[in-house]
Protein backbone atom coordinates (compact mmCIF):
# COMPACT_ATOMS: atom_id res chain seq x y z
CA UNK A 1 0.00 0.00 0.00
CA UNK A 2 2.79 2.45 0.87
CA UNK A 3 4.83 1.83 -2.28
CA UNK A 4 4.47 4.69 -4.80
CA UNK A 5 2.12 6.49 -2.42
CA UNK A 6 3.49 9.79 -3.74
CA UNK A 7 2.15 8.83 -7.19
CA UNK A 8 -1.18 7.31 -6.10
CA UNK A 9 -2.67 7.61 -2.58
CA UNK A 10 -3.76 3.98 -2.78
CA UNK A 11 -0.22 2.79 -3.37
CA UNK A 12 1.21 0.58 -6.10
CA UNK A 13 -0.93 -2.49 -5.29
CA UNK A 14 -4.29 -0.69 -5.49
CA UNK A 15 -3.17 1.23 -8.58
CA UNK A 16 -2.17 -2.00 -10.36
CA UNK A 17 -5.45 -3.75 -9.56
CA UNK A 18 -7.44 -0.71 -10.69
CA UNK A 19 -5.70 -0.58 -14.08
CA UNK A 20 -6.32 -4.28 -14.78
CA UNK A 21 -9.96 -4.05 -13.67
CA UNK A 22 -10.64 -1.02 -15.91
CA UNK A 23 -8.96 -2.79 -18.83
CA UNK A 24 -11.17 -5.85 -18.27
CA UNK A 25 -14.30 -3.65 -18.18
CA UNK A 26 -13.25 -2.13 -21.50
CA UNK A 27 -12.79 -5.60 -23.03
CA UNK A 28 -16.25 -6.66 -21.80
CA UNK A 29 -17.84 -3.44 -23.03
CA UNK A 30 -19.45 -2.57 -19.70
CA UNK A 31 -19.77 0.72 -17.85
CA UNK A 32 -18.20 1.07 -14.40
CA UNK A 33 -20.94 2.21 -11.99
CA UNK A 34 -18.90 2.00 -8.78
CA UNK A 35 -15.47 1.16 -7.35
CA UNK A 36 -15.02 -0.56 -3.99
CA UNK A 37 -11.58 -0.37 -2.35
CA UNK A 38 -10.77 -2.08 0.92
CA UNK A 39 -7.04 -1.46 1.47
CA UNK A 40 -4.88 -3.05 4.13
CA UNK A 41 -7.46 -5.53 5.40
CA UNK A 42 -6.15 -9.06 5.93
CA UNK A 43 -9.35 -10.48 7.44
CA UNK A 44 -9.90 -14.17 6.75
CA UNK A 45 -13.70 -13.88 6.49
CA UNK A 46 -16.13 -11.57 4.71
CA UNK A 47 -17.73 -10.77 8.08
CA UNK A 48 -14.64 -8.71 8.94
CA UNK A 49 -14.57 -6.85 5.60
CA UNK A 50 -17.04 -3.95 5.81
CA UNK A 51 -16.47 -2.56 2.29
CA UNK A 52 -17.10 -5.96 0.71
CA UNK A 53 -20.37 -6.30 2.65
CA UNK A 54 -21.39 -2.78 1.59
CA UNK A 55 -20.83 -3.78 -2.05
CA UNK A 56 -23.11 -6.80 -1.68
CA UNK A 57 -25.76 -4.62 -0.03
CA UNK A 58 -25.60 -2.11 -2.88
CA UNK A 59 -26.05 -4.88 -5.47
CA UNK A 60 -29.12 -6.28 -3.71
CA UNK A 61 -30.74 -2.86 -3.22
CA UNK A 62 -30.04 -1.03 -6.50
CA UNK A 63 -29.83 -4.04 -8.86
CA UNK A 64 -28.00 -2.10 -11.58
CA UNK A 65 -24.97 -4.41 -11.76
CA UNK A 66 -24.33 -7.18 -14.32
CA UNK A 67 -20.86 -8.24 -13.21
CA UNK A 68 -18.28 -7.68 -10.48
CA UNK A 69 -14.71 -7.43 -11.75
CA UNK A 70 -11.94 -8.51 -9.38
CA UNK A 71 -8.17 -8.74 -9.78
CA UNK A 72 -7.83 -12.36 -8.58
CA UNK A 73 -10.02 -14.70 -6.57
CA UNK A 74 -7.27 -14.97 -3.93
CA UNK A 75 -7.47 -11.20 -3.41
CA UNK A 76 -11.19 -11.41 -2.63
CA UNK A 77 -11.78 -14.73 -0.89
CA UNK A 78 -9.65 -16.03 1.98
CA UNK A 79 -11.63 -19.27 2.29
CA UNK A 80 -13.70 -21.47 -0.01
CA UNK A 81 -16.87 -21.21 2.11
CA UNK A 82 -17.14 -17.43 1.60
CA UNK A 83 -16.47 -17.92 -2.12
CA UNK A 84 -19.36 -20.38 -2.49
CA UNK A 85 -21.79 -18.26 -0.45
CA UNK A 86 -20.92 -15.08 -2.37
CA UNK A 87 -21.29 -16.83 -5.72
CA UNK A 88 -24.76 -18.08 -4.74
CA UNK A 89 -25.81 -14.57 -3.60
CA UNK A 90 -24.62 -12.94 -6.82
CA UNK A 91 -26.30 -15.59 -9.02
CA UNK A 92 -29.65 -14.80 -7.39
CA UNK A 93 -29.43 -11.30 -8.92
CA UNK A 94 -27.91 -12.40 -12.22
CA UNK A 95 -24.47 -11.00 -11.38
CA UNK A 96 -21.33 -12.71 -12.63
CA UNK A 97 -17.96 -12.63 -10.91
CA UNK A 98 -15.12 -11.89 -13.38
CA UNK A 99 -11.40 -12.25 -12.62
CA UNK A 100 -8.83 -10.24 -14.59
CA UNK A 101 -6.16 -12.93 -14.12
CA UNK A 102 -8.22 -16.13 -14.22
CA UNK A 103 -10.48 -17.34 -17.06
CA UNK A 104 -12.15 -20.63 -16.24
CA UNK A 105 -14.73 -20.45 -19.05
CA UNK A 106 -18.28 -21.79 -18.62
CA UNK A 107 -19.83 -25.12 -17.71
CA UNK A 108 -19.47 -27.68 -14.95
CA UNK A 109 -15.70 -28.08 -15.36
CA UNK A 110 -15.23 -24.33 -15.09
CA UNK A 111 -17.20 -24.25 -11.83
CA UNK A 112 -15.19 -27.20 -10.54
CA UNK A 113 -11.94 -25.41 -11.36
CA UNK A 114 -13.18 -22.31 -9.54
CA UNK A 115 -13.99 -24.40 -6.48
CA UNK A 116 -10.60 -26.16 -6.55
CA UNK A 117 -8.83 -22.79 -6.93
CA UNK A 118 -10.72 -21.41 -3.91
CA UNK A 119 -9.75 -24.45 -1.83
CA UNK A 120 -6.07 -24.07 -2.76
CA UNK A 121 -6.23 -20.33 -2.05
CA UNK A 122 -7.65 -21.12 1.40
CA UNK A 123 -4.88 -23.66 2.00
CA UNK A 124 -2.22 -21.17 0.92
CA UNK A 125 -3.61 -18.58 3.33
CA UNK A 126 -3.56 -21.08 6.20
CA UNK A 127 -0.02 -22.23 5.43
CA UNK A 128 1.18 -18.66 5.02
CA UNK A 129 -0.42 -17.73 8.33
CA UNK A 130 1.30 -20.58 10.17
CA UNK A 131 4.61 -19.68 8.56
CA UNK A 132 4.26 -16.04 9.56
CA UNK A 133 3.24 -17.04 13.10
CA UNK A 134 6.36 -19.22 13.48
CA UNK A 135 8.65 -16.51 12.16
CA UNK A 136 7.04 -13.86 14.34
CA UNK A 137 7.56 -16.03 17.44
CA UNK A 138 11.23 -16.48 16.52
CA UNK A 139 11.61 -12.74 16.01
CA UNK A 140 10.10 -12.09 19.44
CA UNK A 141 12.47 -14.59 21.09
CA UNK A 142 15.35 -12.68 19.51
CA UNK A 143 14.06 -9.42 20.97
CA UNK A 144 12.41 -8.02 17.85
CA UNK A 145 9.19 -6.00 17.79
CA UNK A 146 6.47 -7.93 15.96
CA UNK A 147 3.62 -5.43 16.23
CA UNK A 148 3.09 -1.79 15.48
CA UNK A 149 5.11 0.25 17.92
CA UNK A 150 3.28 1.97 20.77
CA UNK A 151 3.21 5.74 21.10
CA UNK A 152 6.70 7.05 21.76
CA UNK A 153 8.31 4.77 19.16
CA UNK A 154 8.37 4.65 15.35
CA UNK A 155 8.53 1.73 12.91
CA UNK A 156 11.44 2.58 10.61
CA UNK A 157 13.58 1.00 7.89
CA UNK A 158 17.37 1.01 8.03
CA UNK A 159 20.02 -0.12 5.57
CA UNK A 160 22.24 -2.85 7.06
CA UNK A 161 24.86 -4.25 4.66
CA UNK A 162 22.85 -2.90 1.72
CA UNK A 163 19.72 -4.66 3.02
CA UNK A 164 16.52 -2.88 4.04
CA UNK A 165 15.77 -3.93 7.63
CA UNK A 166 12.59 -3.02 9.49
CA UNK A 167 13.44 -1.79 12.97
CA UNK A 168 12.22 0.43 15.80
CA UNK A 169 13.41 3.92 16.74
CA UNK A 170 12.47 6.27 19.56
CA UNK A 171 10.07 8.99 18.46
CA UNK A 172 12.09 12.18 19.00
CA UNK A 173 8.87 14.21 19.37
CA UNK A 174 6.62 12.00 21.53
CA UNK A 175 9.22 9.80 23.25
CA UNK A 176 10.23 12.42 25.87
CA UNK A 177 6.55 13.00 26.72
CA UNK A 178 6.05 9.29 27.44
CA UNK A 179 9.00 9.27 29.82
CA UNK A 180 7.57 12.40 31.45
CA UNK A 181 4.25 10.56 31.92
CA UNK A 182 6.01 7.83 33.92
CA UNK A 183 7.94 10.38 35.97
CA UNK A 184 4.81 12.39 36.84
CA UNK A 185 2.77 9.34 37.82
CA UNK A 186 5.65 7.94 39.88
CA UNK A 187 5.46 10.97 42.18
CA UNK A 188 2.06 9.72 43.40
CA UNK A 189 0.65 13.25 43.11
CA UNK A 190 -1.13 12.72 39.78
CA UNK A 191 -3.99 10.56 38.58
CA UNK A 192 -3.88 9.17 35.04
CA UNK A 193 -6.41 11.81 33.99
CA UNK A 194 -4.24 14.56 35.43
CA UNK A 195 -1.13 13.18 33.71
CA UNK A 196 -2.95 13.13 30.36
CA UNK A 197 -4.02 16.74 30.81
CA UNK A 198 -0.52 17.79 31.85
CA UNK A 199 0.99 16.15 28.76
CA UNK A 200 -1.52 17.93 26.55
CA UNK A 201 -0.73 21.28 28.18
CA UNK A 202 2.97 20.70 27.58
CA UNK A 203 2.47 19.95 23.89
CA UNK A 204 1.89 16.21 23.36
CA UNK A 205 -0.27 15.60 20.30
CA UNK A 206 -1.22 12.23 18.86
CA UNK A 207 -0.74 11.46 15.14
CA UNK A 208 -3.65 12.43 12.91
CA UNK A 209 -5.40 9.71 10.93
CA UNK A 210 -8.59 9.13 8.98
CA UNK A 211 -10.55 8.37 12.17
CA UNK A 212 -9.12 11.31 14.10
CA UNK A 213 -8.20 14.09 11.66
CA UNK A 214 -8.38 16.72 14.40
CA UNK A 215 -5.65 17.71 16.85
CA UNK A 216 -5.90 15.69 20.05
CA UNK A 217 -3.96 14.61 23.10
CA UNK A 218 -3.49 11.10 24.42
CA UNK A 219 -6.67 9.56 25.82
CA UNK A 220 -6.94 8.40 29.42
CA UNK A 221 -7.58 4.80 28.39
CA UNK A 222 -4.55 4.73 26.14
CA UNK A 223 -2.37 6.30 28.84
CA UNK A 224 -3.53 3.57 31.24
CA UNK A 225 -2.20 1.00 28.74
CA UNK A 226 1.05 2.93 28.28
CA UNK A 227 1.80 3.07 32.00
CA UNK A 228 1.26 -0.70 32.30
CA UNK A 229 3.25 -1.69 29.20
CA UNK A 230 6.72 -3.03 30.03
CA UNK A 231 7.72 -2.54 26.37
CA UNK A 232 8.81 0.91 27.51
CA UNK A 233 11.43 -0.56 29.86
CA UNK A 234 12.79 -2.94 27.24
CA UNK A 235 10.65 -6.11 27.22
CA UNK A 236 8.83 -7.98 24.46
CA UNK A 237 5.72 -10.03 25.30
CA UNK A 238 4.64 -12.84 22.99
CA UNK A 239 2.10 -15.53 23.88
CA UNK A 240 2.56 -14.89 27.59
CA UNK A 241 6.37 -15.11 27.51
CA UNK A 242 8.76 -12.23 28.24
CA UNK A 243 11.89 -11.59 26.15
CA UNK A 244 14.50 -8.86 26.40
CA UNK A 245 13.87 -6.52 23.49
CA UNK A 246 16.44 -5.00 21.14
CA UNK A 247 14.71 -1.61 21.14
CA UNK A 248 15.92 1.30 23.27
CA UNK A 249 14.03 1.52 26.59
CA UNK A 250 12.30 4.84 27.20
CA UNK A 251 12.17 4.41 30.98
CA UNK A 252 14.50 2.60 33.41
CA UNK A 253 13.27 -0.53 35.15
CA UNK A 254 13.17 1.06 38.62
CA UNK A 255 10.96 3.92 37.38
CA UNK A 256 8.60 1.45 35.69
CA UNK A 257 8.45 -0.63 38.90
CA UNK A 258 7.56 2.45 40.99
CA UNK A 259 4.71 3.25 38.60
CA UNK A 260 3.40 -0.32 38.90
CA UNK A 261 3.53 -0.13 42.71
CA UNK A 262 1.45 3.05 42.76
CA UNK A 263 -1.03 1.71 40.20
CA UNK A 264 -1.34 -1.58 42.11
CA UNK A 265 -1.87 0.20 45.41
CA UNK A 266 -4.69 2.24 43.92
CA UNK A 267 -6.23 -0.83 42.30
CA UNK A 268 -5.92 -2.91 45.48
CA UNK A 269 -7.66 -0.19 47.43
CA UNK A 270 -10.15 0.25 44.55
CA UNK A 271 -9.45 3.91 44.91
CA UNK A 272 -11.39 6.23 42.61
CA UNK A 273 -10.08 9.77 42.60
CA UNK A 274 -12.35 11.07 39.89
CA UNK A 275 -14.79 12.70 42.32
CA UNK A 276 -13.47 13.12 45.87
CA UNK A 277 -9.88 12.28 46.71
CA UNK A 278 -8.79 11.55 50.27
CA UNK A 279 -5.77 9.72 51.68
CA UNK A 280 -8.00 7.36 53.70
CA UNK A 281 -10.04 6.22 50.70
CA UNK A 282 -9.63 2.51 50.02
CA UNK A 283 -8.43 1.76 53.56
CA UNK A 284 -11.62 2.44 55.53
CA UNK A 285 -14.35 -0.16 56.10
CA UNK A 286 -17.53 -0.12 58.14
CA UNK A 287 -17.00 -1.51 61.64
CA UNK A 288 -20.74 -1.68 62.29
CA UNK A 289 -21.42 -4.04 59.35
CA UNK A 290 -18.43 -6.16 60.35
CA UNK A 291 -19.57 -6.35 63.97
CA UNK A 292 -23.26 -7.03 63.28
CA UNK A 293 -23.23 -9.16 60.12
CA UNK A 294 -19.57 -10.02 59.48
CA UNK A 295 -19.65 -8.13 56.18
CA UNK A 296 -16.80 -6.15 54.64
CA UNK A 297 -18.24 -2.87 53.34
CA UNK A 298 -16.29 0.19 52.25
CA UNK A 299 -16.64 3.73 53.51
CA UNK A 300 -17.41 6.34 50.87
CA UNK A 301 -16.54 10.05 50.80
CA UNK A 302 -19.36 12.54 50.26
CA UNK A 303 -19.25 16.32 49.97
CA UNK A 304 -22.44 18.12 51.02
CA UNK A 305 -23.06 21.82 50.26
CA UNK A 306 -25.59 23.93 52.14
CA UNK A 307 -27.55 26.88 50.81
CA UNK A 308 -24.72 29.26 51.74
CA UNK A 309 -22.19 27.32 49.68
CA UNK A 310 -20.41 25.83 52.70
CA UNK A 311 -19.00 22.36 51.97
CA UNK A 312 -19.13 19.57 54.57
CA UNK A 313 -17.25 16.31 54.08
CA UNK A 314 -18.58 13.03 55.42
CA UNK A 315 -17.78 9.33 55.34
CA UNK A 316 -20.57 6.78 55.18
CA UNK A 317 -20.95 3.05 54.59
CA UNK A 318 -22.12 1.90 51.16
CA UNK A 319 -24.51 -0.40 53.02
CA UNK A 320 -26.75 2.64 53.49
CA UNK A 321 -27.64 2.34 49.81
CA UNK A 322 -29.25 -1.01 50.66
CA UNK A 323 -30.75 0.35 53.93
CA UNK A 324 -28.92 -2.26 56.01
CA UNK A 325 -26.27 -0.20 57.82
CA UNK A 326 -26.96 1.71 61.04
CA UNK A 327 -23.67 3.66 61.09
CA UNK A 328 -24.51 7.37 60.65
CA UNK A 329 -22.67 9.82 58.44
CA UNK A 330 -19.34 10.61 60.12
CA UNK A 331 -17.49 13.92 59.57
CA UNK A 332 -14.15 13.30 57.89
CA UNK A 333 -12.34 15.48 60.42
CA UNK A 334 -13.41 13.18 63.25
CA UNK A 335 -12.26 10.10 61.35
CA UNK A 336 -8.90 11.73 60.58
CA UNK A 337 -8.33 12.47 64.27
CA UNK A 338 -9.45 8.98 65.31
CA UNK A 339 -7.11 7.28 62.80
CA UNK A 340 -4.22 9.48 63.92
CA UNK A 341 -4.90 8.56 67.55
CA UNK A 342 -5.24 4.89 66.61
CA UNK A 343 -1.70 4.83 65.26
CA UNK A 344 -0.48 5.08 68.85
CA UNK A 345 -2.06 1.68 69.61
CA UNK A 346 0.02 -0.23 67.06
CA UNK A 347 3.42 0.88 68.28
CA UNK A 348 6.02 -1.56 69.58
CA UNK A 349 7.18 -1.13 73.15
CA UNK A 350 10.88 -0.34 73.74
CA UNK A 351 11.22 -3.58 75.73
CA UNK A 352 9.89 -5.67 72.85
CA UNK A 353 12.09 -3.90 70.28
CA UNK A 354 15.18 -4.48 72.44
CA UNK A 355 14.32 -8.14 73.04
CA UNK A 356 13.44 -8.74 69.39
CA UNK A 357 16.71 -7.25 68.17
CA UNK A 358 18.68 -9.30 70.68
CA UNK A 359 17.04 -12.59 69.72
CA UNK A 360 17.14 -11.71 66.02
CA UNK A 361 20.86 -11.06 66.14
CA UNK A 362 21.52 -14.34 67.95
CA UNK A 363 19.31 -16.27 65.53
CA UNK A 364 20.85 -14.75 62.41
CA UNK A 365 24.37 -15.41 63.69
CA UNK A 366 23.48 -19.02 64.45
CA UNK A 367 21.62 -19.79 61.25
CA UNK A 368 24.07 -18.12 58.89
CA UNK A 369 27.27 -19.83 60.00
CA UNK A 370 27.13 -22.05 56.93
CA UNK A 371 26.47 -19.08 54.68
CA UNK A 372 29.44 -17.20 56.10
CA UNK A 373 31.62 -20.25 55.51
CA UNK A 374 30.48 -20.31 51.88
CA UNK A 375 31.30 -16.64 51.61
CA UNK A 376 34.84 -17.30 52.89
CA UNK A 377 35.26 -20.18 50.46
CA UNK A 378 34.12 -18.09 47.48
CA UNK A 379 36.48 -15.29 48.47
CA UNK A 380 39.36 -17.77 48.71
CA UNK A 381 38.57 -19.12 45.24
CA UNK A 382 38.55 -15.60 43.82
CA UNK A 383 41.98 -14.95 45.29
CA UNK A 384 43.23 -18.21 43.77
CA UNK A 385 41.92 -17.12 40.36
CA UNK A 386 43.74 -13.80 40.69
CA UNK A 387 46.98 -15.66 41.42
CA UNK A 388 46.42 -18.02 38.51
CA UNK A 389 45.75 -15.11 36.18
CA UNK A 390 48.95 -13.34 37.29
CA UNK A 391 50.99 -16.50 36.62
CA UNK A 392 49.54 -16.83 33.13
CA UNK A 393 50.35 -13.22 32.35
CA UNK A 394 53.95 -13.82 33.48
CA UNK A 395 54.16 -16.90 31.23
CA UNK A 396 52.81 -14.90 28.33
CA UNK A 397 55.52 -12.27 28.90
CA UNK A 398 58.23 -14.97 28.99
CA UNK A 399 56.86 -16.79 25.96
CA UNK A 400 56.72 -20.07 27.86
CA UNK A 401 53.29 -21.09 26.51
CA UNK A 402 51.56 -20.63 23.15
CA UNK A 403 49.54 -17.42 23.02
CA UNK A 404 46.37 -19.28 21.97
CA UNK A 405 46.41 -21.48 25.07
CA UNK A 406 47.06 -18.54 27.36
CA UNK A 407 44.14 -16.57 25.89
CA UNK A 408 41.82 -19.57 26.26
CA UNK A 409 42.83 -20.06 29.90
CA UNK A 410 42.39 -16.35 30.61
CA UNK A 411 38.88 -16.48 29.13
CA UNK A 412 38.05 -19.44 31.39
CA UNK A 413 39.36 -17.56 34.42
CA UNK A 414 37.22 -14.55 33.51
CA UNK A 415 34.10 -16.72 33.25
CA UNK A 416 34.81 -18.38 36.60
CA UNK A 417 35.45 -15.01 38.25
CA UNK A 418 32.16 -13.62 36.93
CA UNK A 419 30.26 -16.66 38.19
CA UNK A 420 31.90 -16.60 41.64
CA UNK A 421 31.42 -12.84 41.95
CA UNK A 422 27.71 -13.23 41.18
CA UNK A 423 27.38 -15.97 43.82
CA UNK A 424 29.27 -13.88 46.35
CA UNK A 425 26.94 -10.95 45.70
CA UNK A 426 23.92 -13.21 46.16
CA UNK A 427 25.36 -14.48 49.44
CA UNK A 428 25.85 -10.92 50.67
CA UNK A 429 22.21 -10.17 49.78
CA UNK A 430 20.99 -13.30 51.59
CA UNK A 431 22.89 -12.35 54.74
CA UNK A 432 21.10 -9.07 55.20
CA UNK A 433 17.72 -9.05 53.47
CA UNK A 434 15.59 -10.82 56.11
CA UNK A 435 17.18 -8.99 59.05
CA UNK A 436 16.85 -5.62 57.29
CA UNK A 437 13.13 -6.16 56.70
CA UNK A 438 12.47 -6.94 60.35
CA UNK A 439 14.63 -4.02 61.50
CA UNK A 440 12.68 -1.71 59.17
CA UNK A 441 9.39 -2.93 60.65
CA UNK A 442 10.67 -2.37 64.20
CA UNK A 443 11.76 1.17 63.35
CA UNK A 444 8.54 1.92 61.50
CA UNK A 445 6.35 1.06 64.49
CA UNK A 446 8.66 2.47 67.14
CA UNK A 447 6.56 5.64 67.07
CA UNK A 448 4.09 5.29 64.17
CA UNK A 449 1.87 8.14 65.34
CA UNK A 450 4.69 10.68 65.09
CA UNK A 451 5.59 9.28 61.67
CA UNK A 452 1.98 9.55 60.50
CA UNK A 453 1.80 13.17 61.60
CA UNK A 454 4.93 14.05 59.61
CA UNK A 455 3.64 12.50 56.36
CA UNK A 456 1.84 14.34 53.58
CA UNK A 457 -1.45 13.05 52.14
CA UNK A 458 0.16 10.74 49.56
CA UNK A 459 2.59 9.31 52.12
CA UNK A 460 -0.23 8.72 54.60
CA UNK A 461 -2.21 6.81 51.98
CA UNK A 462 0.74 4.54 51.24
CA UNK A 463 1.53 4.10 54.94
CA UNK A 464 -2.09 3.06 55.63
CA UNK A 465 -1.96 0.50 52.83
CA UNK A 466 1.45 -0.77 53.92
CA UNK A 467 0.42 -1.40 57.54
CA UNK A 468 -3.27 -2.32 57.40
CA UNK A 469 -5.40 -4.73 55.48
CA UNK A 470 -8.32 -2.62 56.69
CA UNK A 471 -9.23 0.14 59.15
CA UNK A 472 -12.72 -0.31 60.62
CA UNK A 473 -14.79 2.76 61.57
CA UNK A 474 -17.51 2.42 64.20
CA UNK A 475 -19.20 4.44 66.94
CA UNK A 476 -19.33 3.65 70.65
CA UNK A 477 -22.36 4.17 72.89
CA UNK A 478 -21.40 7.82 73.46
CA UNK A 479 -21.28 8.56 69.73
CA UNK A 480 -17.48 8.80 69.57
CA UNK A 481 -15.61 7.44 66.56
CA UNK A 482 -13.87 4.15 67.27
CA UNK A 483 -11.20 2.60 65.01
CA UNK A 484 -10.28 -1.08 64.65
CA UNK A 485 -7.78 -2.67 62.34
CA UNK A 486 -6.49 -5.76 60.60
CA UNK A 487 -2.70 -5.63 60.19
CA UNK A 488 -0.74 -6.84 57.22
CA UNK A 489 2.20 -9.19 57.48
CA UNK A 490 4.83 -9.05 58.88
CA UNK A 491 3.41 -6.43 61.26
CA UNK A 492 0.64 -8.80 62.35
CA UNK A 493 3.16 -11.52 63.25
CA UNK A 494 5.36 -9.06 65.13
CA UNK A 495 2.38 -7.76 67.14
CA UNK A 496 1.43 -11.33 67.98
CA UNK A 497 4.98 -11.87 69.22
CA UNK A 498 4.75 -8.71 71.33
CA UNK A 499 1.51 -9.98 72.91
CA UNK A 500 3.24 -13.25 73.75
CA UNK A 501 6.20 -11.39 75.17
CA UNK A 502 3.91 -9.40 77.47
CA UNK A 503 1.66 -12.35 78.47
CA UNK A 504 1.62 -12.72 82.28
CA UNK A 505 0.95 -16.49 82.34
CA UNK A 506 0.93 -19.49 80.04
CA UNK A 507 3.31 -20.54 77.30
CA UNK A 508 3.56 -18.20 74.30
CA UNK A 509 1.88 -19.36 71.13
CA UNK A 510 3.07 -18.62 67.59
CA UNK A 511 0.60 -16.86 65.29
CA UNK A 512 -1.41 -19.23 63.12
CA UNK A 513 0.08 -17.86 59.91
CA UNK A 514 3.59 -18.57 61.17
CA UNK A 515 2.81 -22.01 62.60
CA UNK A 516 1.77 -23.20 59.14
CA UNK A 517 5.10 -22.35 57.54
CA UNK A 518 7.48 -23.29 60.36
CA UNK A 519 9.10 -26.73 60.81
CA UNK A 520 8.11 -28.79 63.84
CA UNK A 521 9.79 -27.43 67.00
CA UNK A 522 12.61 -29.41 68.62
CA UNK A 523 11.90 -31.55 71.68
CA UNK A 524 12.13 -29.59 74.91
CA UNK A 525 12.46 -30.85 78.43
CA UNK A 526 9.95 -28.25 79.58
CA UNK A 527 7.58 -25.86 77.79
CA UNK A 528 8.92 -22.32 77.24
CA UNK A 529 7.93 -19.84 79.91
CA UNK A 530 6.59 -16.33 79.36
CA UNK A 531 9.31 -13.73 78.94
CA UNK A 532 12.04 -16.25 78.07
CA UNK A 533 12.07 -15.19 74.42
CA UNK A 534 11.00 -18.54 72.93
CA UNK A 535 8.10 -16.95 71.12
CA UNK A 536 10.36 -14.18 69.84
CA UNK A 537 12.88 -16.64 68.45
CA UNK A 538 10.11 -18.54 66.67
CA UNK A 539 8.68 -15.36 65.16
CA UNK A 540 12.09 -14.04 64.14
CA UNK A 541 12.99 -17.23 62.30
CA UNK A 542 9.67 -17.24 60.50
CA UNK A 543 9.96 -13.61 59.46
CA UNK A 544 13.43 -14.08 58.00
CA UNK A 545 11.92 -16.93 55.95
CA UNK A 546 9.27 -14.62 54.56
CA UNK A 547 5.82 -15.60 55.94
CA UNK A 548 4.44 -12.17 55.04
CA UNK A 549 4.19 -13.39 51.45
CA UNK A 550 0.93 -15.19 52.32
CA UNK A 551 -2.31 -13.68 53.69
CA UNK A 552 -2.39 -13.40 57.48
CA UNK A 553 -4.87 -13.18 60.33
CA UNK A 554 -5.07 -11.40 63.67
CA UNK A 555 -6.19 -14.57 65.44
CA UNK A 556 -3.75 -16.53 67.63
CA UNK A 557 -3.47 -20.30 67.42
CA UNK A 558 -5.59 -21.71 70.22
CA UNK A 559 -4.41 -25.34 69.99
CA UNK A 560 -1.17 -26.62 71.52
CA UNK A 561 1.57 -28.72 69.89
CA UNK A 562 -0.46 -31.92 70.29
CA UNK A 563 -3.46 -30.58 68.36
CA UNK A 564 -6.94 -31.94 69.09
CA UNK A 565 -5.84 -35.56 69.37
CA UNK A 566 -4.88 -37.17 72.71
CA UNK A 567 -1.21 -37.20 73.64
CA UNK A 568 0.68 -40.25 72.38
CA UNK A 569 4.11 -41.67 73.13
CA UNK A 570 5.54 -39.90 70.05
CA UNK A 571 4.65 -36.42 71.33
Amino acid sequence: MDTDADFDPGGNSINTQRKHALQKAKELGVDVVDECVEPGNSAVTIAKRPVFRQMLKRITEQRDVDCVIIYMRSRVFRNYIDAAITKRQLEQFGVKLVSTKENFGDGDMAEAMEAVTDVFNWLAVRQSGEDVKTKMANKARNGGTITRTPVGYLNTIELVDDRRVRTVAVDAVRGPFIRLAFELYATGEYTVEEVAQELYDRGLRMPRNARHPEERGISTNRLHVVLRDDYYCGWITHEGEKYKGRHTPLVPQDLFDRVQEIADSRNNARERRRVHHHELKGSLFCGSCRRRRGEQRRMIVQHATNRNGDVYRYLFCNGRFDHICELPYVPIEQVEEAVEDHYATVRFTPEFISAMRSHLTAMVDEQQTTTKLLQAQLTKQLRALDTKESNLIDLAADGGLPQGKIKAKLRDITKQRDRLTTRLHDVDEDLSTGAEIIETCLQLLQDPQALYRRCNDQQRRRLNQALFEALYIDEDLDGNVRVGHKLKEPFNALHAAQSQHQAPTGPPQAPATLQAVLPAPKRQSAPPQPGTGAGLQLTGAALVGGPWKVPGSNELLMVGDTGFEPVTSSV
